[in-house]
């Protein structure tokens, strides 16, 4: 019942302002497992994508495991390199990783394709989450369902945190500290999560489509757009050792291609199948850098049909 309560918060401070000369923010939510949180290499990124981007601010909430009370605390900042796997917000800053995720390279790209436009990012992502209950071994889930923890942690899972990022996010009137009260659109969701859905059954494989469409379709209800644009990533496999680390990652990948043909309103970024990899489960620099244009061309396309 708590869930339900968070999503009727959300109801009412995604958001009007109060004054008529106030920003209009285009509302983008970056979700998933590691490959959203991001593990390209700080140091290598060349010298034009080693500063902040300005005029794009982003909302990067505290991850937590599932069965303990709700985090997802962050701050408004302006984006810059460092909010890959590892950064924290310790309650009056956030304290930078040297890694960074697909969110540098898309809010660039978008900037160019829509260069008037005010752009706001909430990021909320866990490494080695799935969608699926069964497979959520230490890491966490995203299924509303889960009934595990105790005390504040009862039933609280990947989703709830979520909706705790984006009460956390959306609470604040003025996310650029201009002193005027902003206005938050939804207007686009990044998801980049499946592996973990593909590595123990073909039975859990094969429910990734359901799990899917049901949990983009909560994530659209806490946005209040029902049509909001999505854009999956297509996961990949590295083949490391000559094996396959995601056993069951046709049954996923296929899974991910019919929810977006049969959505309407989501897109398939495969260019995921191309990338390196820095290790056996995340790909490298080159790849985030990537994948953040080939997110936002794929959703500005979306945004215009």
């Amino acid at each position: 019942m708590k869930r339900f309560a968070w999503l009727l918060g959300l109801l009412v401070v995604v958001s009007v302002a109060r004054q008529s000369d106030a920003k209009v923010y285009q509302l983008y939510y970056l979700g998933g497992q590691s490959n959203m949180d991001g593990y390209g290499h700080v140091k290598e990124l060349p010298k034009d994508l080693a500063k902040p981007v300005e005029g794009v601010m982003i909302f990067h909430g505290n991850t937590a495991p599932d069965g303990v009370a709700v985090n997802g605390r962050g701050g408004w900042v302006t984006l810059r390199p460092g909010h890959g796997r590892g950064c924290v917000w310790d309650g009056k800053a956030y304290k930078y990783s040297d890694r960074f995720g697909c969110e540098l390279t898309f809010a660039r790209r978008l900037k160019e394709l829509k260069p008037d436009a005010n752009i706001a990012i909430v990021k909320y992502s866990r490494g080695g989450t799935s969608i699926d209950i069964a497979a959520a071994g230490n890491f966490g889930c995203w299924d509303p369902d889960f009934e595990g923890g105790s005390g504040l942690g009862k039933g609280v899972n990947q989703y709830d945190h979520f909706l705790a990022t984006l009460r956390h996010a959306t609470a604040v009137r003025d996310i650029d500290g201009d002193g005027e009260d902003d206005t938050l659109v939804p207007a686009g969701i990044l998801w980049m999560q499946g592996e973990s859905d593909a590595r123990f059954t073909a039975e859990i494989a094969g429910k990734y489509e359901a799990n899917l469409k049901r949990l983009i379709d909560l994530i659209r209800a806490a946005l209040r757009q029902d049509d909001v644009p999505v854009v999956v990533g297509r996961i990949s496999d590295s083949n490391h050792g000559g094996k396959k680390v995601w056993v069951h990652g046709e049954i996923v990948r296929a899974a991910q291609a019919a929810f977006c043909k049969k959505d309407g309103r989501a897109a398939l970024v495969t260019s995921t199948d191309k990338y390196g990899y820095s290790d056996p489960w995340h790909y490298d620099t080159a790849g985030y850098l990537d994948m953040g244009k080939r997110f936002a061309e794929a959703l500005v396309k979306l945004q215009s049909d």
